[in-house]
């Protein structure tokens, strides 16, 4: 079998060494060394890696859809959209300027951009007052625009010490990122638009992410972010698996009932109508001027069989 490993395609090996290394890739495959635990470890934090950045391409679409597809931003946080948009964005600084493999942080890349999309889309369907509504939109979109720029100006000219302690701001930013979502999902007993493939897969991303970036970098600082938001996005999928199916309440119109037809029968075997008012306008009473008395027609022997419904005076 060893003849085989040993002796595959170039571009199948230079694959393999690219993704878990010579050494690795010598003993795993070529030698088919499958006792080596350390590099066993160590694949599988780059498989999962690689899964984990192929997912966060796509992890925020179905929420993209979601939002699009109603025409509604109702149940999602635009200061917690904002706020995890900035965690993800100092992250994803924080790991290129330290030179981290992609695998441990490709994922931040795509989340960053889907992310400030989703923001962007929340202000486009949030309703605002008829008024105002055409310019306050294009102002709020035009301020939430410059802000995406100058973010992602001010993290790539900052300097490499005053990266480290934005780095710790992500742990209260994580935090409070989520906050706004929760306490809104609790006051609306509905998630509103919110994605459970996007929570979901957030939940195990962060999972995956813990094991990875403790395989192949170590940095604490990183481990407590991922810890942290692992916790926030396992309330919010309780909270989705919770309110399911259920929407916001709203207003219910006050339904009025039909006034009935009062219909009395007199001495002389008459009918009374007294006519249906529509609401506001009071409905006349017996005896009063306005009320009017149907005489019955006249019998004929052609309709006297015809109304035994009648009721007989005595």
């Amino acid at each position: 079998m060893t003849a085989i490993t040993q002796n595959l395609p170039w571009f199948v090996k230079d694959l393999g060494v690219s993704i878990v290394g010579k050494e690795c890739y010598t003993s795993l495959v070529e030698n088919l060394q499958l006792g080596d635990v350390k590099c066993l470890k160590y694949s599988l934090s780059k498989g999962l890696g690689i899964g984990i950045v192929l997912g966060g391409s796509i992890v925020k679409v179905p929420q993209i859809l979601l939002i699009t597809s109603a025409r509604s931003a109702r149940g999602l946080s635009l200061e917690a959209y904002v706020l995890e948009t900035l965690s993800y964005a100092i992250t994803l600084a924080y790991a290129v300027r330290n030179a981290f493999p992609f695998t441990t942080y490709g994922e931040n890349l795509f989340l960053t951009i889907q992310n400030a999309l989703i923001t962007l889309l929340i202000i486009i369907y949030t309703p605002t007052k008829p008024r105002s509504a055409g310019a306050s939109k294009t102002q709020s979109i035009t301020v939430a625009s410059a802000g995406l720029g100058l973010t992602a100006l001010a993290l790539y000219a900052v300097p490499a010490d005053a990266l480290q302690v934005l780095q710790l701001t992500t742990i209260p930013l994580s935090l409070f990122s989520k906050l706004p979502q929760i306490r809104q999902n609790l006051r609306a007993q509905s998630t509103g638009q919110l994605s459970a493939f996007a929570v979901f897969a957030q939940i195990a991303g962060c999972l995956a992410r813990l094991f990875t970036t403790a395989q192949e970098v170590g940095d604490n600082l990183v481990l407590a972010g991922f810890a942290l938001a692992l916790f926030l996005n396992v309330i919010l999928g309780t909270q989705l698996w919770m309110y399911w199916g259920s929407a916001d309440a709203e207003p219910v119109s006050e339904k009025v009932a039909p006034a009935p037809a009062l219909t009395e029968t007199i001495g002389s075997g008459a009918l009374l109508h007294a006519p249906i008012a529509s609401r506001g306008t009071a409905i006349a009473r017996p005896g009063t001027p306005t009320h009017r008395i149907a005489t019955p027609p006249p019998r004929t022997p052609s309709s006297a069989g015809t109304r035994k419904w009648a009721r007989k005076v005595d």
